[in-house]
């Protein structure tokens, strides 16, 4: 059965769970995180994505994202097809680093905003890394506390929740996530509504989200991306569906796929099938040239 495709809501929140593959590593030095923060800061701007709290484990991220008029697979795709292709470039690995698909559910923030921010906070300490969530220094705690700077954060949503002044908001929020230490999960927050795995709120918020949902379509078609590759690349279109393997064409290929993802213009299936070779072909090439 197809999956099913994500819902879009301008001005949604989203909390989302980015996996290695096979829950393998997805950090391996020290510059690992840095390098992810550095790709998530230059992808916000041009998608519109306002990120509310994050936390960066060892073979998983987690985030609380809001989108704009964009849908937030192509704040992922950016992030993810960049910093895949920096690890793969550093570590010998080989497939691909991330699951094929990210995680990712609407939330009604009214109810859940608090919660979601605990849980992503309380990462590292149920993993045993840390005592204390705020002496992790990989996720966003630190910078509700003002221990920290994260330029890219927005915490002023996040503060206002737990009152107007800022100074007294943080220690009600510090006080609010060290209050879950040793407690068990919040089970709400697994709970999505029984008629739309894809959203978590009541009946009333699953209301708002179908009527305010809009259709993601692609802006541009995948033969229109491929003619554009070729015309950069001075190549024919034929060369790219044929069996060369010259450098220029694998790198068109490779173009090609990661700009038709992250356009929504075709599924990598699509694409190997447009240029007539397998899916792993297309995927290394989209890593290593997209």
């Amino acid at each position: 059965m197809p999956r099913r495709p994500r819902i879009h809501v301008p001005g949604g929140y989203y909390h989302v769970i980015l996996r290695g593959n096979h829950r393998q590593d997805i950090f391996y030095t020290e510059d690992d995180r840095l390098r992810l923060d550095g790709f998530i800061a230059d992808a916000l701007e041009p998608t519109g994505v306002r990120i509310h709290a994050y936390c960066w484990m060892t073979n998983h991220i987690h985030m609380l994202c809001q989108v704009s008029d964009q849908p937030l697979g192509r704040f992922m795709q950016r992030i993810g097809t960049r910093y895949a292709r920096a690890v793969q470039r550093q570590v010998p690995t080989t497939g691909h680093l991330f699951e094929n698909r990210y995680y990712s559910v609407i939330v009604d923030a009214d109810a859940y905003f608090r919660q979601l921010l605990r849980y992503i906070h309380l990462n590292p300490v149920r993993a045993g890394l840390v005592a204390d969530p705020s002496e992790y220094p990989w996720s966003s705690q630190r910078a509700y506390l003002d221990m920290a700077a994260s330029p890219w954060l927005e915490v002023d949503f996040g503060l206002s929740m737990f009152g107007a002044d800022r100074d007294r908001a943080r220690r009600r929020l510090g006080d609010f996530v060290a209050a879950g230490v040793g407690a068990p999960r919040d089970p709400a927050l697994y709970a999505a509504h029984p008629r739309e795995p894809r959203v978590l709120g009541d009946d009333a918020f699953l209301a708002r989200v179908v009527a305010l949902a809009q259709p993601v379509r692609p802006s541009v078609s995948l033969e229109d991306i491929a003619v554009a590759v070729c015309q950069e690349l001075q190549l024919d279109l034929a060369d790219v569906r044929c069996p060369s393997q010259r450098r220029t064409v694998s790198r068109a290929r490779g173009l090609i796929t990661a700009r038709a993802i992250e356009a929504r213009a075709a599924s990598l299936s699509e694409v190997a099938r447009w240029l007539d070779r397998d899916i792993s072909s297309v995927s290394r090439a989209a890593q290593r040239y997209g």
